[in-house]
Protein backbone atom coordinates (compact mmCIF):
# COMPACT_ATOMS: atom_id res chain seq x y z
CA UNK A 1 0.00 0.00 0.00
CA UNK A 2 2.67 2.56 0.71
CA UNK A 3 4.21 1.78 -2.69
CA UNK A 4 0.96 2.41 -4.44
CA UNK A 5 0.53 5.77 -2.69
CA UNK A 6 3.99 6.80 -3.66
CA UNK A 7 3.32 5.88 -7.28
CA UNK A 8 0.11 7.81 -7.29
CA UNK A 9 1.74 10.89 -5.91
CA UNK A 10 4.53 10.71 -8.46
CA UNK A 11 2.05 10.36 -11.34
CA UNK A 12 0.07 13.27 -10.07
CA UNK A 13 3.21 15.29 -9.78
CA UNK A 14 4.26 14.47 -13.37
CA UNK A 15 0.83 15.28 -14.68
CA UNK A 16 0.82 18.59 -12.93
CA UNK A 17 4.22 19.45 -14.39
CA UNK A 18 3.28 18.41 -17.93
CA UNK A 19 -0.02 20.32 -18.09
CA UNK A 20 0.39 24.07 -18.65
CA UNK A 21 -0.75 26.30 -15.94
CA UNK A 22 -3.85 28.24 -16.48
CA UNK A 23 -3.22 31.78 -17.48
CA UNK A 24 -5.01 34.45 -15.66
CA UNK A 25 -7.85 36.30 -17.32
CA UNK A 26 -6.69 38.77 -19.89
CA UNK A 27 -7.06 42.43 -19.03
CA UNK A 28 -8.42 44.84 -21.65
CA UNK A 29 -7.54 48.49 -22.27
CA UNK A 30 -8.49 51.09 -24.86
CA UNK A 31 -6.24 53.15 -27.16
CA UNK A 32 -7.64 56.56 -28.06
CA UNK A 33 -7.17 57.56 -31.70
CA UNK A 34 -7.35 61.30 -32.51
CA UNK A 35 -9.89 62.54 -35.03
CA UNK A 36 -8.99 64.34 -38.29
CA UNK A 37 -7.64 67.85 -38.19
CA UNK A 38 -10.09 70.63 -37.66
CA UNK A 39 -9.99 74.09 -39.30
CA UNK A 40 -8.33 75.69 -36.28
CA UNK A 41 -5.54 73.09 -36.21
CA UNK A 42 -6.29 71.95 -32.61
CA UNK A 43 -6.91 68.38 -31.44
CA UNK A 44 -10.40 67.42 -30.43
CA UNK A 45 -11.19 64.96 -27.73
CA UNK A 46 -14.87 64.51 -28.44
CA UNK A 47 -14.37 62.12 -31.37
CA UNK A 48 -12.17 59.03 -30.95
CA UNK A 49 -11.91 55.41 -31.92
CA UNK A 50 -11.59 52.77 -29.24
CA UNK A 51 -9.84 49.50 -29.97
CA UNK A 52 -9.53 46.73 -27.44
CA UNK A 53 -5.91 45.71 -27.01
CA UNK A 54 -4.29 43.19 -24.74
CA UNK A 55 -2.21 44.39 -21.90
CA UNK A 56 1.49 44.56 -22.74
CA UNK A 57 2.32 42.46 -19.68
CA UNK A 58 0.49 39.46 -21.14
CA UNK A 59 1.67 39.77 -24.75
CA UNK A 60 4.22 37.01 -24.26
CA UNK A 61 1.83 34.57 -22.79
CA UNK A 62 -0.78 35.30 -25.43
CA UNK A 63 1.52 34.54 -28.32
CA UNK A 64 0.62 30.92 -27.98
CA UNK A 65 -3.05 31.57 -28.63
CA UNK A 66 -2.69 31.36 -32.40
CA UNK A 67 -4.87 33.31 -34.92
CA UNK A 68 -6.78 35.09 -32.22
CA UNK A 69 -3.59 36.62 -30.95
CA UNK A 70 -2.60 37.72 -34.51
CA UNK A 71 -5.89 39.54 -34.97
CA UNK A 72 -5.38 41.30 -31.67
CA UNK A 73 -1.85 42.29 -32.69
CA UNK A 74 -3.16 43.69 -36.00
CA UNK A 75 -5.72 45.74 -34.13
CA UNK A 76 -2.97 47.04 -31.89
CA UNK A 77 -0.84 48.08 -34.86
CA UNK A 78 -3.81 49.72 -36.56
CA UNK A 79 -4.67 51.72 -33.46
CA UNK A 80 -1.04 52.80 -33.14
CA UNK A 81 -1.02 53.82 -36.81
CA UNK A 82 -4.13 55.94 -36.31
CA UNK A 83 -2.63 57.46 -33.25
CA UNK A 84 0.62 58.35 -35.01
CA UNK A 85 -1.03 60.30 -37.93
CA UNK A 86 -0.45 64.00 -37.70
CA UNK A 87 -3.35 66.27 -38.55
CA UNK A 88 -3.04 68.61 -41.54
CA UNK A 89 -2.83 72.21 -40.50
CA UNK A 90 -4.29 75.31 -42.14
CA UNK A 91 -0.75 76.47 -42.87
CA UNK A 92 -0.10 73.50 -45.14
CA UNK A 93 -3.33 74.19 -47.04
CA UNK A 94 -2.28 77.81 -47.63
CA UNK A 95 1.15 76.65 -48.84
CA UNK A 96 -0.50 74.38 -51.40
CA UNK A 97 -2.80 77.21 -52.50
CA UNK A 98 0.17 79.58 -52.82
CA UNK A 99 2.02 77.05 -54.98
CA UNK A 100 -0.98 76.65 -57.31
CA UNK A 101 -1.48 80.40 -57.52
CA UNK A 102 2.22 80.95 -58.30
CA UNK A 103 2.09 78.32 -61.04
CA UNK A 104 -0.98 80.00 -62.55
CA UNK A 105 0.77 83.37 -62.46
CA UNK A 106 3.80 81.90 -64.22
CA UNK A 107 1.59 80.37 -66.92
CA UNK A 108 -0.21 83.70 -67.42
CA UNK A 109 3.07 85.58 -67.63
CA UNK A 110 4.40 83.13 -70.22
CA UNK A 111 1.23 83.56 -72.31
CA UNK A 112 1.55 87.36 -72.02
CA UNK A 113 5.17 87.21 -73.22
CA UNK A 114 4.18 85.00 -76.15
CA UNK A 115 1.42 87.42 -77.16
CA UNK A 116 3.83 90.33 -76.85
CA UNK A 117 6.34 88.58 -79.11
CA UNK A 118 3.61 87.85 -81.64
CA UNK A 119 2.62 91.51 -81.70
CA UNK A 120 6.24 92.54 -82.17
CA UNK A 121 6.61 90.12 -85.08
CA UNK A 122 3.43 91.42 -86.67
CA UNK A 123 4.48 95.05 -86.31
CA UNK A 124 7.93 94.24 -87.68
CA UNK A 125 6.33 92.54 -90.67
CA UNK A 126 4.10 95.57 -91.31
CA UNK A 127 6.99 98.01 -91.04
CA UNK A 128 9.20 95.89 -93.27
CA UNK A 129 6.47 95.45 -95.85
CA UNK A 130 5.74 99.19 -95.82
CA UNK A 131 9.43 100.06 -96.26
CA UNK A 132 9.90 97.56 -99.08
CA UNK A 133 6.70 98.60 -100.83
CA UNK A 134 7.58 102.28 -100.53
CA UNK A 135 11.08 101.66 -101.85
CA UNK A 136 9.71 99.65 -104.77
CA UNK A 137 7.16 102.36 -105.54
CA UNK A 138 9.82 105.06 -105.49
CA UNK A 139 11.98 103.01 -107.82
CA UNK A 140 9.11 102.62 -110.26
CA UNK A 141 8.23 106.29 -110.00
CA UNK A 142 11.85 107.32 -110.58
CA UNK A 143 12.18 104.93 -113.51
CA UNK A 144 9.00 106.25 -115.13
CA UNK A 145 9.87 109.96 -114.91
CA UNK A 146 12.36 110.07 -117.82
CA UNK A 147 10.00 108.16 -120.12
CA UNK A 148 7.98 111.15 -121.17
CA UNK A 149 5.65 111.00 -124.17
CA UNK A 150 6.74 112.75 -127.31
CA UNK A 151 4.40 115.03 -129.28
CA UNK A 152 5.25 116.28 -132.74
CA UNK A 153 3.25 118.91 -134.61
CA UNK A 154 3.08 118.07 -138.32
CA UNK A 155 1.02 120.57 -140.28
CA UNK A 156 -1.98 122.86 -140.47
CA UNK A 157 -4.19 123.57 -143.45
CA UNK A 158 -6.75 126.37 -143.77
CA UNK A 159 -9.89 125.37 -145.56
CA UNK A 160 -11.84 128.60 -145.11
CA UNK A 161 -11.12 132.11 -143.86
CA UNK A 162 -13.85 134.73 -144.37
CA UNK A 163 -13.92 138.30 -143.07
CA UNK A 164 -17.22 140.19 -143.17
CA UNK A 165 -19.05 142.97 -141.41
CA UNK A 166 -21.56 142.13 -138.74
CA UNK A 167 -22.76 142.77 -135.20
CA UNK A 168 -22.21 140.92 -131.96
CA UNK A 169 -24.99 139.63 -129.67
CA UNK A 170 -25.42 143.10 -128.15
CA UNK A 171 -25.83 144.78 -131.55
CA UNK A 172 -22.40 146.41 -131.74
CA UNK A 173 -21.12 146.63 -135.34
CA UNK A 174 -17.71 145.05 -135.96
CA UNK A 175 -15.73 142.86 -138.32
CA UNK A 176 -16.43 139.17 -137.94
CA UNK A 177 -14.42 136.09 -138.95
CA UNK A 178 -15.60 132.61 -139.88
CA UNK A 179 -12.99 129.92 -140.54
CA UNK A 180 -12.04 126.28 -140.25
CA UNK A 181 -8.73 124.45 -140.45
CA UNK A 182 -7.16 121.01 -139.88
CA UNK A 183 -4.25 120.33 -137.54
CA UNK A 184 -2.17 117.13 -137.73
CA UNK A 185 0.16 115.84 -135.05
CA UNK A 186 1.60 112.57 -133.73
CA UNK A 187 1.66 111.25 -130.19
CA UNK A 188 4.29 108.69 -129.17
CA UNK A 189 4.51 106.83 -125.86
CA UNK A 190 8.19 106.14 -125.19
CA UNK A 191 7.61 104.17 -121.98
CA UNK A 192 8.81 100.55 -121.99
CA UNK A 193 6.61 99.12 -119.23
CA UNK A 194 3.42 101.19 -118.95
CA UNK A 195 0.71 102.76 -121.06
CA UNK A 196 -0.74 106.25 -120.67
CA UNK A 197 -4.16 107.87 -120.66
CA UNK A 198 -4.16 111.05 -122.73
CA UNK A 199 -6.39 114.08 -122.54
CA UNK A 200 -6.00 117.62 -123.81
CA UNK A 201 -7.20 121.13 -123.20
CA UNK A 202 -9.14 122.70 -126.10
CA UNK A 203 -6.95 123.91 -128.96
CA UNK A 204 -7.16 127.68 -129.43
CA UNK A 205 -6.25 129.49 -132.61
CA UNK A 206 -6.09 133.19 -131.92
CA UNK A 207 -5.61 136.41 -133.82
CA UNK A 208 -4.43 139.47 -131.88
CA UNK A 209 -5.23 137.64 -128.61
CA UNK A 210 -8.76 136.92 -129.83
CA UNK A 211 -9.71 133.28 -130.28
CA UNK A 212 -11.04 132.76 -133.81
CA UNK A 213 -11.22 128.93 -133.85
CA UNK A 214 -11.25 126.07 -131.35
CA UNK A 215 -10.90 122.30 -131.44
CA UNK A 216 -10.38 119.38 -129.08
CA UNK A 217 -8.57 116.06 -128.82
CA UNK A 218 -10.70 113.18 -127.59
CA UNK A 219 -9.41 111.16 -124.68
CA UNK A 220 -7.52 108.00 -125.63
CA UNK A 221 -5.17 105.36 -124.26
CA UNK A 222 -1.72 104.80 -125.70
CA UNK A 223 0.06 101.53 -124.99
CA UNK A 224 3.77 101.30 -124.28
CA UNK A 225 6.27 101.96 -127.06
CA UNK A 226 3.62 102.92 -129.59
CA UNK A 227 2.39 106.04 -131.38
CA UNK A 228 -0.60 107.35 -133.28
CA UNK A 229 -1.45 110.15 -135.69
CA UNK A 230 -4.05 112.67 -134.57
CA UNK A 231 -6.17 114.94 -136.75
CA UNK A 232 -7.99 117.83 -135.08
CA UNK A 233 -10.67 119.89 -136.79
CA UNK A 234 -10.83 123.53 -135.66
CA UNK A 235 -13.51 126.01 -136.57
CA UNK A 236 -15.00 129.34 -135.59
CA UNK A 237 -18.17 131.06 -136.81
CA UNK A 238 -18.93 134.79 -136.73
CA UNK A 239 -16.24 135.66 -134.24
CA UNK A 240 -16.29 139.42 -133.55
CA UNK A 241 -12.88 141.10 -133.92
CA UNK A 242 -13.78 144.51 -132.49
CA UNK A 243 -10.67 146.68 -132.60
CA UNK A 244 -8.50 143.88 -133.94
CA UNK A 245 -10.27 143.84 -137.24
CA UNK A 246 -9.11 147.35 -138.19
CA UNK A 247 -5.77 146.02 -139.46
CA UNK A 248 -7.33 143.13 -141.30
CA UNK A 249 -7.90 144.07 -144.94
CA UNK A 250 -10.26 141.97 -147.01
CA UNK A 251 -11.78 141.88 -150.47
CA UNK A 252 -15.09 140.19 -151.05
CA UNK A 253 -14.71 138.51 -147.65
CA UNK A 254 -11.25 137.15 -148.34
CA UNK A 255 -8.18 138.63 -146.68
CA UNK A 256 -5.78 140.36 -149.03
CA UNK A 257 -2.62 139.75 -146.95
CA UNK A 258 -1.19 137.02 -144.68
CA UNK A 259 -2.76 136.80 -141.24
CA UNK A 260 -0.52 135.82 -138.25
CA UNK A 261 -2.14 133.28 -135.95
CA UNK A 262 -1.12 131.47 -132.75
CA UNK A 263 -2.02 127.90 -131.84
CA UNK A 264 -1.98 127.05 -128.15
CA UNK A 265 -2.99 123.96 -126.15
CA UNK A 266 -1.79 121.49 -123.47
CA UNK A 267 -1.66 117.70 -123.57
CA UNK A 268 -1.99 115.78 -120.29
CA UNK A 269 -0.80 112.20 -119.95
CA UNK A 270 -1.19 109.97 -116.92
CA UNK A 271 0.22 106.50 -116.33
CA UNK A 272 -0.89 103.91 -113.76
CA UNK A 273 2.34 102.03 -113.09
CA UNK A 274 1.30 100.37 -109.80
CA UNK A 275 -2.43 100.76 -109.73
CA UNK A 276 -3.37 104.17 -108.40
CA UNK A 277 -0.42 104.28 -106.02
CA UNK A 278 2.26 105.08 -108.59
CA UNK A 279 0.73 107.27 -111.30
CA UNK A 280 3.22 109.65 -112.91
CA UNK A 281 1.78 112.60 -114.80
CA UNK A 282 3.20 114.31 -117.85
CA UNK A 283 2.15 117.75 -119.05
CA UNK A 284 3.17 119.21 -122.35
CA UNK A 285 2.22 122.71 -123.42
CA UNK A 286 2.49 123.41 -127.12
CA UNK A 287 2.53 126.79 -128.84
CA UNK A 288 2.84 127.24 -132.61
CA UNK A 289 3.16 130.43 -134.64
CA UNK A 290 1.72 130.10 -138.07
CA UNK A 291 0.78 132.47 -140.88
CA UNK A 292 -2.36 132.00 -142.91
CA UNK A 293 -1.51 132.81 -146.54
CA UNK A 294 -4.59 133.53 -148.73
CA UNK A 295 -2.63 132.11 -151.70
CA UNK A 296 -2.18 128.71 -149.99
CA UNK A 297 -5.71 127.89 -148.98
CA UNK A 298 -6.39 124.17 -148.42
CA UNK A 299 -2.67 123.43 -148.57
CA UNK A 300 -0.80 121.88 -145.65
CA UNK A 301 1.60 124.28 -143.97
CA UNK A 302 4.43 122.59 -142.15
CA UNK A 303 4.75 123.32 -138.47
CA UNK A 304 8.32 122.08 -138.20
CA UNK A 305 10.49 124.51 -136.21
CA UNK A 306 7.43 126.67 -135.62
CA UNK A 307 6.34 125.25 -132.30
CA UNK A 308 7.61 125.23 -128.74
CA UNK A 309 7.15 122.35 -126.29
CA UNK A 310 7.28 122.98 -122.57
Amino acid sequence: MPGDLAKTDSEASSLSQSSPPRSPRRQMYYVQSPSRDSHDGEKTTNSFNSTPVLSPTHSHSNSSLGPHSSRESSSTRLSKHHGSRKPRTNKQSWKEFDAIEEEALLDGEAAHHALHRLRCYFLSFLVGFFVLFTTFSLILWGASRPQKPKITMKSISFNEFVVQAGADFSGVSTEMVSMNCTVKLTYRNTATFFGVHVTSTPLHLSYSQLTVATGSIHKFYQSRKSQRALIVMMEGSHIPLYGGGASLASLNGAPTQPVPLTLDFMVRSRAYVLGKLVKPKFYKRIQCWVTMDPKKMSKAISLKNKCSYS
